[in-house]
């Protein structure tokens, strides 16, 4: 999440506070002034009259000094505003520091120091300077808001929505909560109350633009892919294979989602049927444990038993170059018949600008055929994903040694290279089309081609 967006900056809207203590200062010199020494004037008839004069000069040293510390006070914060603006948020921050070196108890100081510190992505911090303001004024609706907004981003979900149900209690028709409110409900993958709470914005508001949008998108989530494809493989050195597929994934909330598929082979002049079941949980936002396996009739061209597991576990960085990385590792078993293999694999995803991302797959693999002695064999491809124009979405990818351990031909001491590239297009808002061809050149002369195409329905 890019915490330097615009939309990010000025997010936070202005504590309540914040506005209260300038009025506070703007006040002196106009009516109030003249109210306040009225009310202290009648009551000089309950002075002893010794104390008249210290009194007076009380009454002038106030007139004195809150003028000049109201002039402090709005120059301090037009100078925040002025680098704000200008997105110089270390400069503003310095300012901030230096009026809190000076009066340590501005609770506007806190606040913009805690709004600061937020935006440059120092979240734990701005978190605690909320919750120091908070504990002056518990019932500030903008800096709950505020305060929820950093433990948004800190994926503090539940945290976050607490705040928020506290600023709903104060404030209970306010379109900045409710709107909040509804994007973390969201996020958790409770869309029913997201969708309550969009409503209720639209009672209020009925041409709230984010609302409307967000009842639309929110309309249109999918719980279940459907997805059909058919590879065909043509080999140099014998017969053309294909696979047909089919496959469920369901995403049944934030924690957990499952995968059943099968797939039939016509390989080498063998019929293959495949069975293969997953579940994946994320026990943390960041951090999940897949766990799968597979069943086939008996042949000689795909397992006829496999079982993996994987962890896995994101990141996220502050960093113009690199935005983000998906980290795993998966051990998966496959019997053959007359053979077994043992794969380790360590998988990166590196999330780039405008939507680019780099995958890294580095592969070891044990393999033991009937008779003889198990071998080690490594293996490893990368691939490049990138946006296209037109609903187009593209990839490119180099392989070295082994493609796929799940076919007898990529099994033993494979010596080769594989070249490809895909294309994912978006038919629709619920369907998409995907294809893909390779060529991986063999030891021994030996080429195979492959291409391969496969159509996904949402819902």
């Amino acid at each position: 999440m890019d915490v330097d967006s615009t939309d990010r900056r000025y997010s936070c809207a202005q504590p309540k506070f914040c506005q209260t203590v300038i009025n506070r200062h703007k006040v002196i010199g106009g009516s109030r002034q003249s109210s306040a020494l009225s009310a202290i004037e009648t009551k000089q008839s309950y002075l002893p009259r010794q104390w008249l004069p210290a009194v007076c000069i009380a009454i002038l040293f106030f007139l004195a000094v809150v003028p000049a510390s109201g002039q402090t006070i709005e120059d301090w914060q037009q100078r925040v505003l002025i680098e704000v603006q200008g997105q110089h948020l270390d400069a503003a921050l310095a300012i901030v520091e230096q009026r809190l070196a000076e009066a340590s108890d501005d609770l506007e100081a806190h606040g913009w120091r805690g709004r600061l510190l937020a935006w440059k992505g120092r979240w734990p911090e701005g978190e605690a300077e909320y919750r120091l303001v908070l504990r002056s004024v518990p019932n500030d609706v903008d800096v709950l808001t505020c305060l929820s907004d950093v433990l948004l981003w800190q994926q503090k979900w539940q945290d976050s929505l607490q705040a928020l149900d506290e600023a709903r209690k104060i404030s209970p028709s306010d379109p900045e909560v409710l709107v909040r409110r509804a994007r973390v409900l969201s996020l958790m993958g409770r869309v029913p109350e997201a969708q309550v709470e969009y409503r209720e914005i639209l009672k209020f508001d009925p041409e709230n633009h984010e609302a409307k949008t967000a009842m639309a998108d929110l309309g249109q989530n999918t719980v279940h892919e459907l997805r059909v494809s058919d590879d065909v493989d043509f080999f140099n050195y014998t017969g053309t294979g294909q696979t047909q597929g089919i496959s469920l994934s369901s995403r049944w909330n934030q924690q957990w989602s499952t995968v059943l598929g099968t797939s039939i082979y016509q390989r080498f002049g063998e019929n293959a049927a495949k069975f293969l079941a997953s579940t994946a949980f994320h026990f943390t936002p960041k951090d999940w444990l897949n766990v799968g396996g597979a069943l086939a009739n008996q042949q000689q061209v795909v397992p006829t038993r496999e079982a993996f597991f994987e962890y896995g576990h994101a990141f996220r960085f502050r960093n113009p170059w690199v935005q983000g990385l998906e980290a795993s590792y998966q051990q998966q078993w496959f019997w053959y018949r007359g053979a077994h293999v043992l794969t380790f694999t360590t998988n990166q995803i590196v999330y780039l600008p405008r939507n680019w991302t780099w995958t890294l797959a580095v592969i070891g693999a044990r393999t033991g055929f009937a008779g003889t002695d198990v071998s080690w064999e490594p293996s490893g491809w990368s691939k490049l994903g990138f946006p296209l124009p037109r609903h187009l979405t593209g990839n490119v990818f180099y392989g070295v040694g082994t493609e796929n351990f799940s076919q007898i031909d990529q099994i033993g001491r494979i010596a080769g290279h594989t070249y490809g590239g895909g294309l994912r297009y978006q038919l629709a808002e619920r369907q998409d089309l995907t294809g893909y061809v390779s060529r991986q050149y063999l030891n021994l002369n030996q080429i195979r081609t492959s291409f391969g195409l496969s159509y996904g329905i949402h819902f």
